[in-house]
């Protein structure tokens, strides 16, 4: 049979006479049609932005910081806002130290308010967004001239730096947003510390570690601004004294004008060191875990390097070898999984989790973890806090202990010293101010930039993490409120977690903090229906409006 013939047939049908059962189509009709005669299929906030407008009296939306980037997700919040009499937005971390992560979100649920006061929405909006309440660096680089009759180039660029203006808290977020946080019911909750946890490296370790970092810092100088050599080798600063063998040689790339691509070159070169052995970190590590088992107290591990460098798998085969029952949380477990897992991991004994911290930084209560360990931090603000704060939630009735480990004179100390840093800013603009925070705006930069220029300029030097993070918890307490433990861990912790820690009563919260703004409620409202909660003598309205 001939192919092409009988298509032609079923085509032209009743027109080349082929019966009553051929249909012809008309000539120059489409070729393809939709089935009319199906059922038609929509995205939910695509159906409810085309024909349900005004029809919900609230809308809420959860972990509205995911949805700040320009994407499906972020614009479905704008059409449940649109078609919405009243919306509620929800977030545990609304800033993670750049204004125009705001930018989005703030245009989303006001769109008038955004257009009223100049802002367009795209490109050019963030950009004056930015200009307004953020910060921007201006770079001009002028190269020298070649001889005396030409003239030098000059080369500019403009690109982020973290920071805020207290003007985007007074503007927008006062009138817009109720800033309510775990430390204003810190009364109902066991206390909560953080503690930084120094190793010294063992010295093979500490000598190659020493040669890489030199390396690293030549290269560094040799390719100013190059990209790929601050992402490679930061990136292996971090993780190499975690585990020091399997690396190989640090590759950057390089664009060659002669050849008009980018060339591959030799960055730093490692060595490996004995897989078998067990090092500082981790033996310190397998001591922390074995002293909170001691005391009946299940422990959550943090690691992020786990693809090409795993850093999880070693830690499970050394925690293993120790005989402590050890799970790992894989991405294999879908998110909606995840929950049970933890569930059947209890049932089976399990005494220690360990996983990546975006895999349980939403979503997930972890009660039966009263201590969390992060073995590495990473440097994303909006992960350590939200995954730091995974156990010390409503329910829970054990102290809450949570450690950050790092390697002593490393890039693992200047991370945690500028995550601790970076995270005084992320608290300012949610109405948490503390001076070295808003002080630390126009000194910060992005976390990976800036080991870079203190890899360089060994700015850092003399400034631990430890009292980094000292300052920190000096400054929520007094500003939150939140209670440390108060009688040694040996007293406190003895008991099975079941057993109930005796609470001491709260101190009183400063009256600025405990002043909450209700969604379009102003303050003297607030006041009437919160007879109980009466102003003192000295912090009046007026006092807290003369801070912006």
């Amino acid at each position: 049979m001939d192919f092409k013939k009988a298509k032609l047939s079923e085509i032209l049908g009743a027109g080349l006479g082929e019966g009553p059962n051929h249909v012809r189509r008309p000539f120059y009709s489409a070729l393809w049609q939709a089935d009319g005669t199906k059922t038609r299929r929509f995205a939910p906030a695509d159906f409810i932005g085309r024909y349900m407008e005004g029809f919900f009296d609230y809308a809420i939306a959860d972990e509205v910081h995911e949805l700040k980037g320009d994407t499906a997700q972020g614009n479905a919040l704008g059409t449940l806002a649109s078609c919405a009499h009243h919306i509620a937005v929800l977030t545990g971390t609304l800033l993670g130290g750049y204004a125009d992560e705001l930018f989005n979100i703030l245009f989303r649920l006001g769109p008038s308010r955004m257009l009223a006061e100049g802002f367009e929405h795209g490109e050019p909006g963030v950009r004056a967004f930015t200009e307004t309440y953020g910060l921007l660096e201006k770079i001009t680089v002028i190269e020298p001239a070649d001889n005396a009759c030409s003239e030098g180039r000059v080369s500019k660029r403009v690109r982020h730096r973290p920071g805020a203006s207290p003007l985007l808290f007074g503007r927008f977020l006062m009138s817009l947003g109720t800033f309510v946080s775990l430390e204003d019911i810190s009364d109902a909750l066991p206390p909560y510390q953080e503690e930084i946890v120094s190793v010294e490296m063992d010295e093979p370790l500490k000598e190659e570690y020493e040669d890489l970092e030199q390396d690293i810092k030549a290269a560094m100088r040799e390719h100013r601004g190059n990209q790929s050599v601050i992402s490679v080798a930061l990136n292996a600063l971090l993780a190499y004294p975690d585990r020091p063998f399997g690396f190989g040689d640090l590759i950057g790339r390089e664009f060659n004008p002669e050849t008009q691509r980018r060339e591959p070159f030799l960055i730093a070169a490692t060595r490996d060191l004995d897989e078998n052995f067990v090092y500082a970190k981790e033996r310190r590590l397998v001591e922390e875990i074995k002293a909170s088992l001691d005391r009946g107290r299940r422990v959550q591990v943090y690691a992020v390097y786990t693809q090409k460098r795993d850093v999880t798998r070693r830690l499970e085969r050394i925690l293993s070898r120790e005989g402590i029952r050890v799970a790992l949380l894989t991405t294999e477990v879908t998110p909606e999984l995840r929950e049970a897992w933890y569930e059947r991991q209890l049932r089976a004994g399990v005494q220690v989790v360990i996983c990546h911290p975006r895999l349980v930084q939403t979503g997930l209560d972890l009660w039966a973890f009263p201590d969390i360990f992060f073995y590495e931090t990473g440097y994303s603000i909006y992960t350590l806090r939200q995954a730091s704060r995974r156990s010390w939630r409503i329910g829970q009735r054990n102290n809450v202990n949570v450690k950050f480990f790092y390697y002593a004179d490393t890039m693992q100390e200047t991370c945690v010293r500028l995550m601790g840093k970076k995270l005084l800013v992320s608290l300012a603009m949610e109405g948490k101010f503390a001076s070295d925070g808003l002080q630390a705006i126009d000194e910060g930069d992005d976390i990976l930039m800036a080991m870079a220029r203190e890899l360089v300029t060994e700015k850092g030097i003399g400034e631990t993490a430890s009292m980094v993070w000292k300052q920190l918890q000096k400054q929520q307490a007094e500003v939150f409120g939140v209670r440390a433990m108060e009688a040694p861990l040996s007293n406190t912790e003895g008991a099975p977690m079941t057993e109930v820690v005796p609470v001491p009563p709260p101190e009183l919260l400063p009256e600025v903090v405990s002043q909450l703004l209700a969604f379009g409620t102003s303050l003297e409202n607030v006041r009437r229906r919160r007879g109980s909660r009466r102003l003192t003598d000295d912090a009046t309205i007026s006092d807290q409006l003369a801070l912006f």
